[in-house]
């Protein structure tokens, strides 16, 4: 492998001009509104698992336009009074997986909610099970141009907005300090947990690893591997569309909703990452409105980047922003 973007240097004062809507705001006040109107409550199950030092729950909450997600919920057995809590959103065609799967966060102390990204989970890993009930226009294989024609049509809008309904319901639970709400996630669920951030109120901090879903523009025109590549192959097709293509895609990039952001932010980079490349990762990362933030650099990995050792940085440096 070899560096996939600029030198260092160049990206840590990397800071792009991205197209951002006029109606940006307005448009994800209302789609959220819509959302909380439809709410149709939730349920928490214990799930079936060998498992017993831990709880853990099966949760079916309310989505975009009130429709089911699933998550799983862990948490420590003996635990008393309201926990620190991280959510967690997955990468690009996985799922939750199976109950129990990932342990660290609630060994560590934390109540740990894992949401599953609708209409994925087969791609990778031991499966989802989140169907996405719409339809789509002209699209490529993947999930990167469903309703790319229409930002209200957009996979996307609906996947930022299940986890923006995902915060709104934990901070509800008995178990979970309010005040206390961390969001993570490696890849896609990075983009994810940046938009969920800005969108959200009282999240205390957010911790992206190598995030996917920012600075399209050069993502499409620059990455050299799926699944940016997935709208490349999209417009190579649909010429007369290229235009309205990055307009759709300005409503969701993780720049936008970067300068929103204001609590602490922990996030990774990977130089030789040819999926996600550096560039968009900074162009975010130096959009933020946090005095608060910290990036991990990993020179010499790939798109897995820090791995484990991310955790463990991401574990040391979250108390004090919970505290």
């Amino acid at each position: 492998m070899a560096n996939t973007d600029f030198a260092l240097d160049v990206l840590r004062a990397y800071a792009p001009d991205v197209l951002e809507p006029t109606d940006f705001d307005e448009f994800w006040a209302e789609t959220l509104d819509a959302s909380r109107r439809a709410d149709s409550g939730y349920t928490l199950t214990p799930a079936t698992t060998p498992i017993t030092s831990l709880l853990i729950d099966d949760l079916t909450f309310s989505g975009f336009g009130g429709e089911p997600i699933r998550a799983w919920v862990t948490r420590p057995a003996n635990a008393t009074g309201p926990l620190p809590t991280v959510i967690e959103f997955q990468g690009y065609n996985g799922g939750r997986g199976l109950a129990g799967e990932k342990l660290q966060w609630a060994a560590s102390g934390y109540a740990h909610v894992f949401m599953d990204t609708r209409g994925q989970g087969s791609g990778w890993g031991s499966g989802g099970d989140t169907p996405d009930p719409h339809g789509s226009g002209p699209a490529v294989g993947g999930f990167m141009t469903r309703g790319i024609h229409d930002p209200r049509e957009y996979f996307y809008r609906r996947v930022y907005t299940d986890a923006v309904r995902l915060v709104d319901l934990v901070k509800t639970l008995d178990f979970v300090d309010a005040s206390r709400i961390a969001l993570t996630g490696a890849s896609q669920g990075g983009g994810i947990a940046i938009a969920a951030a800005a969108l959200s109120e009282g999240v205390r901090a957010v911790m992206p690893d190598v995030p996917f879903l920012s600075h399209f523009r050069r993502a499409v025109e620059a990455t050299p591997e799926e699944p940016f590549t997935e709208i490349t192959r999209y417009l190579a097709v649909h010429r007369e569309l290229v235009e309205s293509t990055f307009q759709t895609l300005s409503y969701f990039d993780g720049v936008n909703f970067a300068k929103r952001i204001d609590a602490p932010a922990y996030f990774s980079v990977a130089l030789m990452d040819g999926i996600v490349l550096p560039s968009t990762v900074f162009a975010a990362y130096n959009a933020l409105r946090s005095s608060d933030r910290a990036i991990e650099v990993y020179a010499y990995n790939g798109h897995e980047a820090g791995q484990f050792l991310q955790w463990t940085r991401q574990a040391a440096w979250l108390p004090e922003r919970l505290a």
